[in-house]
């Protein structure tokens, strides 16, 4: 009987791919199969290879298992959840609730290197508001205990305080694994922000600077907080009020290259005039104007420029019936406005002999690493859509716009930490106000609120629960200023259809759930007693749960796959059977359990790339008989990549 491949039910196998890279780039330092030969891949590097006792870098306790986490595939998966999400079949965006380590686990395949744009606003480390498993080898069994999918066995989440003797640890050993998966999903071309205060900034930095690479590190930029003066109550206090904290940004390559970046100033400024000189030193920006050549320094602009500038300068004297004695600042303004050319250049000599270039009014300037014009939190944005605070210290909408602002304005966002959903409603608002196309993935734990919180008497047992009503409510706010728009321009006389009014917005998001597996999943670490083994293997006979549902075992069928959790999913009928075509076609999905010969036909007329049934579809006396002839019948038809789950 011919073999049919299975299907892998498992997350991408980190320590594998990271092998295949290597391989890629240095094939003579592999033996058979992904076994490394160390002393040939010293040769190969050369003097690259650090052999010393010390090097450089950050440890510590807990470190090496962070690789060890990181290397451990998940075996859990995401159901979908239609009942709270808003255009389930249509949206490309996503809301994900679960343990962002499994979740990140479970994109890995899916998703890598295909994600432009990363805000993270993880916890600052400054107490309760910490809250992860205490053993991260053991996220997901700790998860769904937490979440009460499994009997509680000891394992929890918890706290992290300044009393605890691993405090800065823990936080690291939460982190790090966190951030090097994330980046395995930042595509080439990609920026990633995160948010932290001075508790933890030191050691963010430094791992930032290990996983991505000191060399791609942008900018740690400012930003005002809301300041508790702690000062104020006491006569002696152990340190100043803290009325800052800070955003860093990576990029995932070194030649990276930012957009121009403006902020909006408070107050207009008004023209005025610079030195046309400057101290660095080329000789070639070294030329006579006015009668003056530097010998050393030089002239801001090339000679072309610098001489077409002098004539519109003339040409605006001309033009004002003005000379340089009488021509006041507000007039220069005024003319240079109304020419309504950005790229005009003006240059004049100054009452002082001095060669000086005009700078233009402006209400806005180039953006630095100080943003202290961004309100320090965003409460009452959460209080005008609820009616009342559900959250502390949201972030402030503002500061994730202009974080968004530096990305394409069609790219995936992924956020982590979600929160109470903050950059989900700046992905929507911000699309709203320049008609982009990001789609944001966002992913928070269902941590739980207090009793006595205002959330939970209002109904909101998590903080997930806060953040999902929180993006309906904006998106609809959003439906009904566009519709009031269309409204108001259709009683307009003179009503002229435009491009922005055929565009629609996407206010939609899709709710998965981390969740155990729809399979019953052969875990190598278990006993190795025969009776054990013996006892597992006739639970595996039966390896699909009976409380698993089609469309649940569908989506984990994508998401190990390959595919994205948006992809284009079509319902066929094939020989009476119910066939589910993915991506058009590449993949086509059959989980009857009586397969017949008829529509393993139909599926390899199709062409498919990939092809995924039932294991226990193929029953009867003739079983093997329709497998062998199915794998044949594939191969007819150029599909190689048939499995079976």
């Amino acid at each position: 009987m011919s073999e049919i491949q299975k299907q892998g039910l498992t997350s991408m196998n980190i320590a594998e791919e990271q092998l295949r890279k290597l391989k890629e780039l240095f094939p003579e330092a592999f033996t058979e199969g992904l076994n490394v030969d160390w002393d040939k891949l010293r040769l190969t590097l050369g003097q690259s290879i650090d052999v010393g006792k010390e090097r450089y870098g950050m440890n510590w306790p807990g470190k090496a298992d962070c690789f060890k986490t990181i290397q451990q595939p998940s075996i859990a998966t995401l159901m979908p959840a239609r009942n709270e999400s808003v255009d389930f079949d249509t949206t490309e965006n996503l809301f994900i609730e679960g343990d962002n380590l499994e979740v990140l686990k479970l994109l890995q395949k899916s998703y890598l290197g295909k994600i432009k744009f990363m805000y993270f606003d993880p916890p600052y480390n400054t107490g309760n508001e910490f809250i992860y498993p205490d053993n991260y080898s053991e996220s997901l069994e700790t998860y769904l205990e937490y979440t009460g999918q499994i009997d509680s066995s000891g394992k929890k989440f918890g706290t992290n305080t300044d009393t605890d003797g691993r405090f800065h640890s823990k936080w690291l050993n939460m982190m790090y694994p966190r951030l090097f998966l994330a980046k395995n999903l930042l595509a080439d071309d990609g920026l990633i922000f995160i948010s932290i205060d001075v508790n933890e900034v030191c050691n963010l930095r430094a791992i930032c600077n290990e996983i991505f690479g000191e060399e791609n590190f942008r900018n740690q930029i400012i930003i005002r907080r809301g300041a508790k003066s702690v000062q104020a109550q006491f006569s002696t206090w152990d340190k100043l009020g803290l009325g800052f904290e800070y955003v860093l940004m990576y990029s995932k390559k070194s030649d990276y290259r930012f957009p121009k970046m403006l902020r909006k100033l408070e107050e207009s400024k008004t023209g005025s005039w610079n030195n046309h000189w400057r101290g660095t030193d080329r000789p070639t920006m070294r030329y006579e104007i006015f009668g003056i050549k530097p010998e050393e320094g030089q002239w801001r602009w090339g000679k072309d420029r610098s001489l077409t500038a002098i004539e519109n300068y003339k040409k605006m004297l001309c033009d004002l019936g003005r000379n340089e004695n009488n021509i006041t600042q507000e007039e220069i303004d005024n003319w240079y406005i109304a020419q309504n050319d950005e790229d005009l250049d003006l240059l004049r000599l100054s009452n002082t002999g001095k060669p000086e270039h005009y700078i233009a009014p402006s209400d806005t300037m180039l953006l630095n690493d100080i943003w202290f014009d961004m309100p320090p939190h965003s409460s009452s944005t959460l209080k005008s859509l609820f009616g009342k605070k559900l959250f502390d210290n949201p972030k402030p909408l503002d500061l994730i716009k202009r974080v968004l602002e530096f990305g394409s304005p069609d790219t995936f966002v992924l956020d982590i930490f979600s929160g109470s959903g903050t950059t989900a409603q700046s992905v929507l608002e911000l699309n709203r106000e320049d008609f982009g196309n990001r789609k944001f993935i966002c992913v928070q734990i269902p941590e739980p609120t207090t009793e006595k919180s205002e959330a939970f008497k209002s109904g909101y047992k998590t903080i997930a629960d806060i953040s999902k009503e929180r993006i309906r409510r904006v998106a609809l706010n959003i439906k009904n200023e566009l519709e009031a728009e269309r409204v108001k321009k259709s009683n307009q006389l003179k009503f002229e259809n435009s491009e922005e009014d055929n565009i629609i917005l996407d206010l939609g998001f899709k709710v998965f759930k981390l969740s155990k597996s729809n399979f019953k999943i052969w875990n190598s670490t278990l006993e190795k007693e025969p009776e054990v083994i013996q006892a597992k293997l006739f639970e595996h006979i039966q390896h699909i749960s009976p409380e698993a549902e089609q469309e649940a075992i569908l989506y984990e069928l994508l998401l190990k796959s390959g595919f994205v959790l948006t992809t284009p999913i079509e319902k066929l009928t094939l020989a009476g059977l119910t066939v589910f075509s993915i991506a058009e076609g590449q993949l086509l999905i059959c989980l009857e359990k009586e397969l017949t010969h008829d529509c393993i036909k139909a599926m390899a007329e199709m062409q498919p790339t990939r092809v995924i049934c039932l294991d226990e579809g193929f029953k009867g006396e003739n079983a093997d008989a329709l497998k062998t002839n199915a794998v044949q019948i594939m191969k007819s038809k150029g599909v190689v990549n048939f499995r079976t789950v």
